[in-house]
């Protein structure tokens, strides 16, 4: 990776760590439901007039339920019920182990030795916050945090098989192959592409969070709850919608055009690091000795798991 493309990864860790700190902010004058309705409303309009729309398929559907639905509803109902941004930043981040179970599963990809050692430190971690369990970190909004990171897994998985369809498409207009490797189309195209995936996904969300807040939140959903939100709330908003969400998956989607995900996706564990000191700059949230532990060992775990030597590979 070039100097500017590894800052950039920084930048969009950072952005994503800090993320959390004001979805907390958010969480102030609006319930979870509707802060994620509101969120995916505002990043796919305008957007959808000016974004070709990807397929309509399944595996679009599947992008858009569980990275966008599941993950931060989920996430997002956590931290309506306590959990703090630093933990909920930590425990998250479990979703890579999830992924990589989901990509040997579905897509066959080798799993190593090393990475399986990675996923055991990693569940010592995870232990780790179990037994702590309480304050800020009730045992319901650690069970949403789960759920969360599973909903992502899979949708991780979407994007990939997406990303691979749609460089597959792109090649073969280009070239008129009909049978071509899935990590050719290394250009914007690709990040254009999955930006508007993100935007496109993101209105089906909308839709389906809208729904779900109108039946749950049913309350929620009068004038006096915009109006009388405070502008941190809707300032936290504005920076949820186009700071972490556009420009984060934009910037993201961009590198991994440009870069392997090889390179790219260990800079990922930098959020919860991210995460852990902004929320206890900016809301006071207590770092303990065992906060220190588990994020020690899960973050082990995370290295380990982006090491890939393959033993194999599924027939």
């Amino acid at each position: 990776m070039t100097p500017l493309h590894t800052a950039l990864a920084v930048l969009v860790t950072f952005i994503w760590g800090v993320n959390f700190t004001f979805i907390a902010w958010g969480l102030e004058s609006f319930p979870p439901l509707m802060l994620t309705a509101l969120r995916f409303f505002f990043t796919a309009v305008p957007l959808v007039l000016f974004l070709k729309p990807p397929k309509f398929n399944r595996t679009l559907f599947i992008y858009a339920i569980g990275t966008f639905v599941m993950q931060y509803a989920f996430v997002f109902t956590a931290m309506h019920l306590g959990a703090s941004a630093g933990l909920t930043a930590l425990v998250l981040q479990l979703q890579i182990f999830i992924t990589v179970l989901l990509a040997y599963v579905i897509l066959g990809e080798a799993v190593s030795r090393i990475q399986i050692v990675g996923m055991l430190v990693g569940v010592l971690g995870l232990g780790v916050i179990v037994l702590n369990l309480g304050g800020d970190m009730p045992l319901v909004g650690f069970v949403c945090i789960l759920i969360a990171a599973i909903g992502w897994s899979f949708g991780n998985i979407a994007s990939k098989q997406a990303s691979m369809q749609a460089a597959i498409k792109a090649t073969q207009q280009r070239s008129g192959v009909s049978i071509v490797s899935p990590t050719t189309g290394k250009n914007k195209a690709s990040a254009l592409s999955s930006l508007a995936l993100v935007v496109w996904g993101g209105l089906i969300a909308c839709v389906i969070l809208t729904l779900s807040s109108l039946i749950f939140e049913t309350d929620a959903w009068q004038l006096a709850t915009f109006t009388e939100a405070s502008l941190k709330s809707w300032l936290a908003l504005g920076f949820i919608v186009y700071t972490s969400t556009l420009i984060g998956f934009g910037l993201w989607a961009h590198l991994l055009s440009q870069n392997t995900a090889s390179k790219v996706m260990p800079f990922a564990l930098l959020v919860p690091i991210f995460g852990m000191v902004t929320s206890v700059l900016l809301t006071g949230e207590v770092v303990t000795w065992w906060k220190m532990l588990a994020m020690i060992l899960i973050l082990s775990g995370l290295l380990l798991a982006n090491v890939k030597i393959g033993l194999g590979r599924k027939p």
